[in-house]
């Protein structure tokens, strides 16, 4: 069992390795994302605090996630926590630690997946996703064997994010760098850190990961 955080910018991968580690190790992924819908329609106590908060416009507090993380947590994982877009600030990497200690637990592992921006924004960029499967392609490294046409699936409907261009790209790294890898320096200090190349192909990344959580 391991409890663990996957830092890296926008369109680092961490959302294929989570998965991976959910299939292989039965880790918990806990998506900022998910967590706020789910919590939305639940129909609890701190579901309705969210959809009060979401349904006037305004930010869900670091206070309300925690909480959502708190009550995840609780419930148990067999294999451990992936946690997924949280924390993004130091402040959350704060108030994420004082909740683990409170339950009894801590962080096995921070791990970085390093990325090179050029080579990054090219990746983003090229991507596009079959809307009815979800399956993932690119432009140059894995164009379907069809133009236009999933392989998975048949459907017509391949689609790119209309944030997937370069310009809004670089926006979303500034923000990045700006919030949240201060983090980097945070885990490196604790001595929690550990590094892996996010632009190797998926089976290198996942193998690096893994060689990282068993050593653990």
């Amino acid at each position: 069992m391991a409890n663990i955080i996957l830092l890296g910018p926008p369109g680092a991968g961490k959302g294929t390795q989570a998965k991976r580690l959910v299939d292989a190790r039965g880790m918990v992924q806990l998506s900022t994302g998910d967590m706020l819908r789910e919590a939305k329609t639940s129909g609890t106590d701190m579901g309705r605090r969210v959809a009060e908060v979401m349904e006037r416009g305004q930010l869900v507090t670091d206070d309300i996630v925690i909480g959502l993380i708190g009550e995840k947590i609780a419930k148990g994982s067999r294999g451990g926590f992936i946690f997924d877009g949280f924390p993004r600030t130091l402040p959350q990497a704060d108030a994420l630690g004082d909740l683990l200690a409170a339950k009894g637990q801590g962080l096995d592992a921070v791990i970085e997946m390093q990325v090179d921006d050029a080579a990054l924004v090219a990746r983003i960029t090229g991507r596009s996703t079959c809307g009815n499967c979800g399956a993932v392609y690119h432009d140059v490294t894995h164009p379907p064997k069809i133009a236009g046409v999933c392989d998975a699936c048949g459907s017509h409907d391949l689609r790119r994010r209309a944030d997937d261009n370069e310009d809004a790209l670089k926006t979303r790294l500034m923000e990045y760098y700006k919030k949240t890898s201060p983090l980097i320096g945070y885990y490196y200090a604790k001595g929690q850190l550990s590094a892996v190349d996010g632009l190797a192909d998926v089976e290198t990344v996942a193998t690096a990961i893994a060689s990282v959580l068993d050593k653990a």
